[in-house]
């Protein structure tokens, strides 16, 4: 019995843990990998393990970095069930659809430029076919239902409060007349007081552990207003008269971006700036959210069933933009405006296509409002760079670049410290492996844990092995 890492070790994307267990195989995810492009072409197309071997997958939650190489994975024969909270798969179904239209249409785009110059054109991963495949191995279980992947491993999900239908992952392994042997993998771990969900629960028992720790080396600024953050923003843009580009995760973040700017309108602060949502992922995700506003907290969930329109995730000046033509104008457009586009790492979709055409103009204003991976154009841009390549082209930046505190969707330090203290208490903790994070600041966590634990806190590379006696 044993677990071998295959994604998100020492790096945030990708994620992918592969649990051996009594010749039986369970994918822990199958995320896609965004880093350097060379190596996420290669990374994500080249599986380190047959497909077919694998007998189950347990998905924690619906982002792409652990749902997004879905397809890839049916795809080169894999024919077990793919299971998930029913969210995760209402979500999935928008989602894997949107990736492989993204990884045609981005693909097609590119192959133009390289037909010019005469190069081999690329191949998309996956295309709608090949997502069509992979949802149609969904099997959705609801928060607390025990289920069994394979034949002696038992499973459910508790709310992880990091999106919508997220799960920490607790897997029962059975042993005869011997006591079970639990491993809790954490998915992402969520934040406490989330504008929209429900805070993360608590699993107390647990002798392995799988855990997140992508803010491990730092806390979150105390006591900053988001809401005026926000609009401090927008009042500049709308001085300038210019447009306010914001790159978010079309699920989540999207959703907290326009619940602030639907609660600024409501108390009469926010200008009459046109505020354009170009993302149909983001538009087709609100419906989920709709169907499932029982996930929510209390207060979100009220919002959605008293308001008059019954949507906190609307406003007067409010446009959502689906077709391509569409979107496209926005470029010409010649008011002040917001423009919410996915994706939140400037790495694929819509996005990419408004950068292009205003990260060199000075009027222009983007927004980062998330974790930015290392060598995505996000991070680039995060980290002051003065040029940037966009589909392979290079671009001076001359765009202002900012940064909107308290939008994460992962717990600091802090609170990575408190869930594993109560994750712990039980007492038979054997090990903790740190994932989805940098070397660098996986190593200040695990410093911090040990002071909480005797037993090894291991930070695995990219194919390590642990087996479940604790030994590498």
């Amino acid at each position: 019995m044993h677990v071998r890492f295959w994604g998100a070790a020492r790096t945030v994307t990708g994620s992918m843990h592969l649990l051996e267990v009594g010749g039986q195989r369970i994918l822990l995810d199958c995320g896609l990998y965004q880093g350097i492009r060379k190596d996420a072409f290669r990374r994500n197309r080249e599986l380190p393990f047959d497909a077919k071997s694998i007998d189950a997958v347990v998905l924690s939650h619906a982002h792409i970095d652990h749902s997004g190489n879905l397809p890839t994975l049916v795809k080169n024969g894999f024919k077990g069930k793919i299971h998930s909270t029913s969210p995760t798969r209402s979500l999935s179904i928008h989602m894997l659809l949107d990736s492989a239209h993204i990884q045609v249409k981005d693909v097609e785009y590119v192959n133009k430029r390289r037909l010019e110059k005469k190069q081999t054109p690329f191949e998309p991963l996956y295309e709608q076919e090949d997502a069509i495949h992979a949802l149609k191995r969904f099997s959705e279980h609801e928060f607390g239902e025990y289920f069994s992947p394979v034949p002696n491993v038992e499973c459910r999900f508790h709310i992880a409060g990091h999106m919508l239908g997220a799960a920490h992952v607790e897997l029962v392994i059975q042993r005869g007349s011997s006591r079970p042997l639990r491993l809790l993998f954490s998915g992402d771990i969520g934040r406490h007081n989330s504008p929209i969900l429900k805070d993360p629960s608590i699993v107390a028992e647990t002798d392995f552990l799988i855990m997140e720790a992508t803010y491990g080396d730092r806390k979150h600024p105390e006591e900053i207003n988001t809401e005026s953050e926000l609009l401090k923003v927008v009042l500049d843009v709308w001085e300038q008269k210019g447009k306010l580009i914001i790159p978010a995760f079309s699920v989540g973040r999207t959703q907290e971006i326009v619940f602030y700017l639907n609660n600024l309108r409501n108390k009469g602060k926010l200008p009459p700036i046109k505020t354009f949502l170009d993302s149909p992922l983001a538009i087709d995700a609100h419906t989920v959210f709709q169907q499932y506003f029982d996930e929510l907290n209390d207060t979100f969930a009220r919002r959605i069933l008293d308001e008059d329109d019954n949507d906190p995730l609307s406003f007067p000046d409010f446009y959502l933009v689906r077709k391509v033509e569409d979107s496209k104008a926005l470029n010409s457009f010649a008011e002040p405006c917001i423009i919410i586009s996915a994706s939140g790492m400037c790495e694929a979709g819509r996005v990419l296509h408004h950068l292009r055409n205003h990260i060199s103009k000075p009027s222009t204003t983007v927004l980062l409002t998330g974790f930015q991976a290392p060598h995505t154009l996000g991070r680039q841009l995060e980290e002051g760079a003065k040029q940037v390549n966009i589909f392979g082209d290079p671009f001076d930046v001359h765009a202002n670049i900012c940064k909107l505190p308290g939008t994460s969707g992962h717990a600091d330090q802090t609170e990575l410290i408190e869930w594993f203290k109560q994750v712990t208490t039980a007492g038979h903790l054997q090990w903790t492996a740190l994932v989805h994070c940098e070397f660098e600041c996986a190593t200040v966590l695990a410093e911090q844990l040990r002071k909480y634990t005797r037993q090894q806190v291991y930070i695995p590379n990219r194919g390590d092995e642990i087996s479940l006696d604790g030994h590498r």
